[in-house]
């Protein structure tokens, strides 16, 4: 199984410190923390596409570029690009360039975004969202498939007749994930394309969102591609420490100060510790603790999916940059080499 880290690069005010982080600083620091990730052997490490003030990355394969020429193995990925605002082509040529810089690295993760920012911003109508999306895939597909493109045009994208795109990435076809929150009808258009699937579970019971796997799977053997070989990852928020408590400690106040001020956004109400503590319990989405701690949920909950891949989300919030490489660290040095041999063993005891 393949295990790395996501993080949308939070900037603004410490909770704790009351210190403020700035997108300069924030943006080295994200370097850091990238290089760091692949000098410990992490399999990869994406970055999510966003639009507010309370994050730096809005061109994940800007910054994705700047990491390729500092790290040598790890793979860089979007987490996500919000494709339904994006030009298929542009996309396309991006994650190709980044391919080329960083020697076949490169991966492209597609989603509809969990903001809605971008819409406005570029002059999209949110009556549209799915309809954008859609089309724009597909697009996107034609693109990583020829050299060249005819394409019909339709109400969100324009008609191409016969031209090239380039240029054309190492990788060949340059890889193309699907991320979904929790829509069915999303699970299953990734299983019919036979595209690798992202799950990200933010909150309520893990064992819940198993059925969208089902789904994909479902409809990527109707659509007559061997589910057995489609790449399947979930995606999820966590914190690592020396033990319980000082993960816990550290990880609360950052990622409760960004679930309420998003909660006022939508009109939820606020939470506390109580819930905290109880999202990180053993069938909790949270998977915040010591190394064995996050290593045990992460095995379960492989029991559960049969991923082939795990993205833990530790940067949520502002928090100090020595803290969070000391999470990356532990991770990558106990948490990282105990999950694999455990799957190791797992599939070679099965085989």
């Amino acid at each position: 199984m393949e295990l790395g880290l996501y993080t949308f690069g939070d900037v603004g005010t410490d909770p704790v410190s009351g210190r403020r982080t700035d997108p300069a600083e924030r943006l080295k620091n994200l370097l850091e923390e990238i290089e760091l990730a692949d000098q410990l052997g992490l399999d990869v490490f994406a970055l999510g596409e966003h639009h507010r003030p309370d994050y730096v990355v809005s061109s994940p394969a800007t910054v994705l570029a700047a990491a390729a020429a500092r790290t040598k193995s790890i793979r860089l990925s979007s987490s996500v690009t919000v494709l339904s605002s994006e030009d298929p082509v542009r996309v396309f040529q991006q994650y190709a360039t980044l391919d080329l810089i960083s020697q076949g690295r490169a991966e492209m993760m597609a989603g509809r975004g969990s903001f809605i920012e971008s819409f406005p911003l570029f002059g999209y109508d949110l009556k549209d969202y799915d309809t954008l999306f859609a089309e724009k895939l597909e697009m996107l597909i034609a693109l990583r498939k020829d050299e060249r493109i005819s394409w019909p045009g339709g109400k969100h994208t324009p008609r191409i007749d016969d031209r090239g795109v380039y240029p054309r990435p190492l990788q060949d076809p340059l890889p193309l994930w699907i991320a979904i929150g929790g829509t069915p009808q999303s699970a299953a258009r990734a299983g019919m394309y036979g595209l690798p699937l992202a799950l990200a579970i933010i909150g309520g019971e893990p064992a819940r969102f198993a059925t969208f796997f089902d789904i994909y799977r479902k409809a990527a053997r109707q659509f007559g591609h061997d589910p057995d070989t489609l790449a399947t990852s979930i995606n999820v928020h966590g914190f690592v420490g020396e033990t319980t408590q000082e993960a816990a400690d550290t990880f609360y106040p950052p990622v409760t100060d960004v679930m309420n001020r998003i909660g006022r956004e939508r009109g939820w109400g606020p939470s506390g510790r109580r819930e905290f503590d109880a999202s990180r319990s053993p069938r909790g989405a949270l998977f915040v603790g010591s190394p064995a701690e996050v290593t045990d949920k992460i095995l379960a909950n492989h029991e559960i999916f049969g991923n082939t891949r795990f993205l833990i989300q530790m940067a949520i919030g502002v928090m100090p940059h020595a803290t969070l490489m000391k999470a990356i660290e532990l991770f990558g040095t106990k948490v990282a080499p105990a999950v694999r041999k455990a799957v190791a063993q797992k599939t070679g005891a099965s085989a």
